[in-house]
Formats: structure tokens, C-alpha cells, sequence
């Protein structure tokens, strides 16, 4: 049984980590890094903050992720989020996703 529980245990551990670093590597991948930090201010609002902001909203991936996609400005007083065509649909949400996990 404790054989058992150390593997679940570990199973979890490595699954979590690993789908942590390849949402991270998807940050770096997609160029987020250019204007977010985790923890402060660059050119865009902190991740950390991004994720506080939208915490009780049930439909922040989706808007998140079409934000992503399309850009916009305003959320954030002037900061102005340039689209990101480049991002595809799927990688945006988990992108969303990911941010949101942060808070």
C-alpha cells in the first residue's frame, strides 16, 4: 500500500510539473515574456495580476484567450496588448489557462 501511495504521489508531482513547464515553455515560445513578468511590471500587466483580476469569472480563459488572439487595450489603463496572429487557437487557451492557474 505505501509503495502504491509513493508512486501516485510521484505520478502526480512529475504530471503537474510537467504540464507547468510546457504551459511555461509555450509563454517563452509565444513570446509573452517580451512584455509580462510573473511577478512585475514590464511593458503589460504581471501575470500574477492578470490571474487576481479575472479569479471569479467563470469565462476569463475563453475571453482571455480570444484577447491573446485579437489584442486590445483599455483593461489595463493605456497598455495596449498587440494581436498575436501568430498564437493558434489552442496554444491561446492554453496560454489563458495557464495565466489564470497563477493567482
Amino acid at each position: 500500500m505505501r509503495n502504491a501511495l509513493t508512486v501516485l504521489t510521484f505520478t502526480c508531482v512529475v504530471g503537474t510539473s510537467g504540464f507547468a513547464y510546457a504551459d511555461y515553455d509555450l509563454l517563452v515560445k509565444s513570446n509573452c515574456l517580451a512584455c509580462h513578468y510573473l511577478d512585475k511590471r514590464k511593458y503589460g500587466p504581471k501575470l500574477n495580476e492578470i490571474a487576481s483580476k479575472y479569479v471569479n469569472d467563470a469565462d476569463a480563459a475563453e475571453k482571455l484567450a480570444k484577447k491573446i488572439k485579437a489584442g486590445g487595450t483599455g483593461v489595463w489603463g493605456e497598455d495596449v496588448m498587440p494581436p498575436q496572429p501568430h498564437v493558434s487557437d489552442e496554444d491561446a487557451l492554453k496560454l489563458a489557462k495557464y495565466v489564470l492557474a497563477l493567482k
